[in-house]
């Protein structure tokens, strides 16, 4: 049990690390004088600063893909749905800074690449289920097929969601999904459920966020 703790305790503050600085510039002794940890404890649990890396990320998949499902499977309106998941991804993108974005690709392209298969078959295709519960709810223009438009939401989002794109503008991840978000579902609702999809985020606090690293 204190070994696994131990484990948690590296990969949380690697993680802080790591979205802040970036994965080149962080060293394996900052990370160990963080915890005031011996360096042999930390490459005890992970021998390189790749392998600690991976364990982040698989960690962040598995509590992100949790949230996802908790949320999805709710009894709530769509609206509601829509307003939680906006609030998550937020968050989340909050805490990634450009050098690690940049660095994760260049220096782990396998790992990008798990990520983007996660984010298409774990993460988008349980949102297009909230899209069919939409257009049966009646919060969706009639003229939209939802599963056209989830083409369009996931085209837009791997084109602009990339760090390489990301790198060459002066908005943030965070940013940049918010203005997605906006354009594409605000204009794909009806004008009663922008409404109630306004006013539930609105009401929002700032503070509520949900830790997943």
């Amino acid at each position: 049990m204190i070994e696994n703790d131990d484990k948690i305790r590296i990969i949380d503050a690697a993680a802080d690390r790591f979205m802040h600085a970036g994965l080149y510039k962080v060293t394996m002794d900052e990370i160990a004088s963080d915890l005031r940890m011996s360096k042999k404890t930390v490459y005890k649990f992970f021998p390189s600063k790749e392998v600690l890396l991976k364990a982040i990320v698989h960690t962040m998949m598995k509590r992100i893909e949790g949230e996802v499902q908790t949320i999805i499977s709710s009894d709530k309106p769509f609206e509601e749905k829509l307003t939680s998941i906006f609030t998550m991804v937020g968050m989340l993108l909050r805490k990634f800074s450009r050098p690690f974005l940049i660095d994760i690709q260049r220096f782990a392209p396998g790992l990008w690449k798990e990520i983007e298969t996660f984010r298409r078959e774990r993460v988008f295709s349980k949102i297009q289920q909230m899209f069919r519960q939409a257009k049966k709810e009646g919060v969706f223009r009639d003229d939209l097929d939802p599963d056209l438009y989830m083409l369009v939401f996931t085209t837009v989002m791997q084109g602009i969601m990339n760090p390489q794109v990301l790198s060459q503008q002066s908005f943030s991840a965070e940013e940049a999904f918010k203005g997605i978000f906006r354009l594409l579902y605000e204009g794909a609702l009806t004008d009663d459920a922008r409404k109630r999809f306004q006013q539930k985020n609105s009401s929002l606090s700032s503070n509520e966020s949900p830790r997943y690293i």
